[in-house]
């Protein structure tokens, strides 16, 4: 059956490789079930009952990537759109997390019609390659703020708006030597560098006293705290319009980026470069968006860890699978994920952050019109705490100095509608 379904031996792999790069995939990429409910804790959702969303969707998100696409592409929901969701929408417009949830179901159907039609390459291949890399960094500067913040580093200020905070106090102090015990582990080339550092971090604060210890395994909380809690009719509203949009971009071009990125690595592109069955990769992506307005959770994308589980030798959906099993088993592990503090996690949004500033080694440094608005975009991010914000000065900054040096023919009609659809926004909105 396995065989017949994942075509295990036309992509030169086995059983046990596949089970065991979806172990390497997991063990990379499982911080995420306790870093996203304390994030989308402070949008006022119940830890526990995301908890479990969070496992759901990623089950739910790897299992249909790889039955649909036969990838080796693990999916749970993003860092950055969960910063977003919380920090960006909910507390930044005001609104319920009731109605961002019906923001990020309304994101997913659209990504999932873009996903149909030929508009989606449209704009993947619209967007300049500059600015693609400007916001995938713009979205690491931002999570590297949540995560100093999380772990009191940097504390506001009345004056300079930004100020160090107190590092002789235990969160902060533990909160660094975590993430210098991740990039550490991360050079040596071990798998769950990430998940390690935050378990160790939270272990020492926990035996100092500093947090609660609450024990390992357990049933699983009951979800029906945010479980189809949404509010669709709430997200229908023309105001939100420009987030929903915003959901849509990022998750789209965040997604092609790790389905290419991942897809070289293990050498599944085709000869002429091209991903095959591209677009059942983006219906399931899109599909598992929509189920995570459903879950309860932030909207659900592809993760770049399922590099290191190509590099164990993953080749076919089975991998993908793999991971999804694996994450419905964790819902067991509530009582170990309520042990985790806040600045036990800070460390993997800074290495996060970090991994994402490579970006920056990608813009063109050589013509100002394309390093410019990329530089914009990824430090408004960050400063007006907005991904929406931070795309849309972009995008109207690389319009701008396109047309006033003369070189308009260069702007991507995509760039265009989007900066004239920002500036409307602002000004007449």
């Amino acid at each position: 059956m396995l065989e017949t379904v994942f075509k295990l031996r036309a992509n030169r792999t086995d059983i046990r490789t596949e089970l065991l790069a979806g172990l390497t995939t997991f063990l990379t990429m499982a911080y995420i079930a306790f870093v996203n409910p304390l994030i989308l804790a402070d949008a006022g959702m119940d830890f526990g009952a995301v908890f479990v969303a969070t496992c759901l969707a990623a089950a739910f998100g790897s299992a249909l990537m790889g039955l649909l696409a036969n990838y080796p592409v693990a999916l749970a929901p993003g860092m950055g759109l969960n910063a977003f969701f919380t920090y960006g929408v909910v507390l930044g417009l005001g609104i319920s997390w009731q109605t961002g949830l019906g923001v990020v179901f309304v994101a997913g159907l659209i990504f999932v019609l873009l996903s149909t039609l030929p508009v989606r390459q449209w704009l993947i291949n619209g967007i300049p390659i500059t600015l693609k890399h400007a916001i995938s960094v713009g979205i690491g500067l931002f999570l590297a703020v949540i995560g100093l913040k999380n772990a009191a580093v940097i504390v506001d200020h009345p004056e300079t708006l930004i100020a160090l905070g107190e590092l002789d106090r235990a969160p902060a102090m533990l909160a660094l030597l975590g993430f210098f015990v991740i990039a550490a582990l991360y050079r040596r080339g071990i798998h769950g560098a990430v998940l390690i550092g935050i378990l160790l971090t939270a272990g020492i604060g926990i035996a100092l006293g500093v947090s609660e210890w609450k024990g390992v395994v357990a049933l699983p909380p009951d979800p029906s705290a945010v479980l189809l809690q949404l509010d669709i009719a709430g997200a229908l509203e023309w105001s939100l319009l420009a987030v929903i949009i915003t959901f849509v971009f990022v998750d789209l071009f965040d997604t092609s980026g790790t389905l290419i990125g991942v897809a070289q690595q293990a050498g599944l592109l085709d000869k002429s470069g091209r991903l095959p069955r591209l677009g059942r990769a983006l219906l399931a992506d899109s599909g598992a968006s929509v189920a995570s307005g459903l879950f309860g959770t932030s909207p659900t994308t592809s993760y770049i860890e399922s590099a290191a589980g190509t590099q164990a030798g993953g080749r076919t959906g089975l991998t993908a699978c793999t991971v999804a099993l694996l994450f419905l088993l964790t819902l067991f592990l509530a009582p170990l994920a309520e042990s985790i503090p806040a600045y036990a996690t800070a460390p993997a949004l800074l290495f996060v952050a970090c991994l994402m500033a490579r970006g920056f080694a990608e813009f063109d440094w050589q013509d100002i019109s394309e390093y410019a608005p990329a530089m914009i975009t990824a430090l408004a991010m960050p400063l007006s705490f907005s991904i929406a914000h931070g795309i849309g000065l972009g995008f109207v900054s690389y319009a701008a100095i396109k047309l006033l040096s003369g070189r308009m023919a260069e702007c991507p009609l995509p760039v265009t509608v989007i900066a004239l659809a920002f500036l409307a926004k602002v000004f007449l909105l």
